[in-house]
This record gives structure tokens, sequence and C-alpha cells, in this order.
């Protein structure tokens, strides 16, 4: 672990919540707007409360990962990530987990807004991902320690956050609140294929991570998906995940038109970038690789989303 010994309070809380890992929060949101602009759905406040929501449910599991890992373990002295506030002794570990639940509190406040322009299956939404953000790493069988952090990022932080920013959207226009059946009638297919870019390089940035903590992990006893494939079937998960968001744009624009292929722009970064992946397991290398991979999912997120909007 790098030296702790001059980090402020402040810095060390900015730390905790790990900033550079909101771009996947926000980049689902962005998409869902993008969409919805091309239905002609768009409603500026549901789409403002998802994005407050999104970023703080990813705030609330950096700081559950940070509390739990520390607690239980994962984060040691060999690992080669950003530095943890709990395991390098900047902040009590009682009060990052007040901390944890602070915040997904307010989410969960915040998305009572939410509640009344969708309906009941915010409730469901909105809850699940609170309690799979605090299982990812914390409770008596954590998921993230059995190779399901993958699954959980694809789906929350690409699935159910695109298609959760268009429904609030396209319920905003329906009198009345709507029924637990509404997602089925207001959320088109479409909706779940442009989710799938945002899901595959969400979970390209866990896949990095892990990769980096490999050794560390698999010494620790927490059996990520990486330590279960080792190096080389991660790096083609890695390699399927980013080839994914770049296919989709390409079937898009069949009927779209060619402005969805915006994210294209992109391709350059996500071919240097795999490079780098595939060739190396180092934090010194992997550390700025996953920084870049948080870039790549919001530019290309961006790009797909003024695409859609414009087409």
């Amino acid at each position: 672990m790098s030296d702790t010994a001059e980090i402020s309070k402040t810095k060390a809380w900015v730390m905790a919540a790990r900033p550079q890992t909101l771009p996947a929060g926000a980049a689902p949101v962005v998409v869902g707007t993008g969409l919805a602009a091309a239905f002609d759905v768009v409603a500026p406040l549901p789409a403002l409360a998802a994005l407050l929501g999104a970023l703080l449910l990813q705030i609330g599991t950096n700081f559950a990962n940070d509390y739990y890992d520390a607690v239980k373990g994962a984060d040691t002295d060999e690992r080669e990530g950003f530095t943890r506030v709990t395991a390098g002794g900047l902040i009590a570990p009682e009060q990052v987990k007040r901390a944890m639940w602070a915040t997904f509190a307010i989410a969960v406040l915040s998305g009572t807004y939410l509640v009344w322009v969708g309906g009941p299956v915010i409730v469901l939404v909105g809850l699940s991902s609170v309690a799979a953000g605090i299982a990812y790493t914390g409770g008596p069988l954590p998921y993230g320690y059995r190779g399901l952090g993958d699954l959980f990022v694809f789906l929350y932080f690409g699935l159910v956050a695109v298609t959760g920013t268009f429904y609030v959207q396209a319920a905003a226009g329906v009198s009345g609140i709507p029924a637990l059946t509404a997602p089925l009638e207001l959320v088109p297919i479409d909706a779940v294929v442009a989710a799938l870019p945002v899901a595959g390089l969400s979970t390209a940035i866990l896949i990095v991570n892990n990769i980096r903590d490999r050794e560390t992990d698999m010494n620790a006893g927490k059996r990520t998906l990486a330590v279960a494939l080792g190096y080389t079937g991660s790096r083609v998960e890695f390699l399927c995940m980013v080839g994914m968001a770049y296919v989709v744009p390409l079937i898009f624009a069949l009927d779209y038109g060619l402005l969805t292929l915006l994210p294209l722009l992109t391709l350059p970064v996500a071919v240097s970038l795999s490079k780098t992946v595939l060739t190396h397991t180092e934090g010194t290398k992997l550390n700025p690789a996953l920084e870049t991979t948080g870039k790549l999912l919001f530019a290309h997120s961006v790009l797909f989303a003024v695409g859609l909007g414009l087409a």
C-alpha cells in the first residue's frame, strides 16, 4: 500500500467514494435518456432523479466494498490497487460503515419521487440494488467472493440501469401510478439491446480490476471470476465484453441510421486498452488501464446517446 501518513480526512473520504468509478453510474442514465429522446419520451426530472440515485448507489457500493474487504481480510499490503481507506487506517471502519448506510438511505429517499412516477416496480429495483451493493462483499455469503460480481455489474449497472432510466421517463407520461407490469408495456426491446454496451464496458472495468488483483484475491480466499477463469479466460471475457460494445451500434445503425455509429470513434482507445490488458497483470499498468476503461465507458455512452437522440 502507498504511504498514507499525509492524507487529510477530506481527501480520504473522496478516496473512499472513488470518484473515478462514477462514470459507471452515470453512463447507463446517459444511454437510457438518449434512447428516450429517440422515442420522444424524455422527462428531465425523472432523468435527473435516476442519475442521482445511480451515483448514490455507486458511492454506497464503493463504501461497502472498502469496509467489507478490509474487515474480511481481502485488502492486504500486497494489493496493487488504489489505496483503500479502511484497510489503510485512514478512516475508522465503523465510520465507513455508517457512511455506507447513510448513502444508501439517501439513495432510497431520493428514489421516492421515482416510485411516484414509475410505480411499485421501482421499489423492487431500488431495494434490490441496495441489497446487491451490500451483498457484493458483505454479509455471510458475499457473492463477489464467489465469482458472481461480473454478473451483478452486467445486470445492475447495465441492463437494469439503462432500461430503468428509459422506463421512468416513459412512465412520466402515463396518467396515474403505473402498475407493476408497466415496464413490460413501456420498455421496448431496443432499450434492452441498447443497454448491452454499457453492461459490457461496466463489466470490463471489474474484469481489469480482478485481473490485477487475481493473485492477492486468491491468497485471501476471494474467489472472483478472474480467480476461477485464470488470466486467459478473464482476457477472453474482457474481449467479449468490449467487443459487444462495438457490435451493438452496428445493429442499431440498420434501423436508426449512421449516427448510431458515433461510438466507433472510441475504437482506437479500446484497441490500445485491450493490448494492455492482454499483456500485463501488474498494477503499474492496470491501474491506468482501469481509469481508461471508465473513461471509455463514459465516452462510448455519450456518443451512443447522441447518436440515438439525433436519430
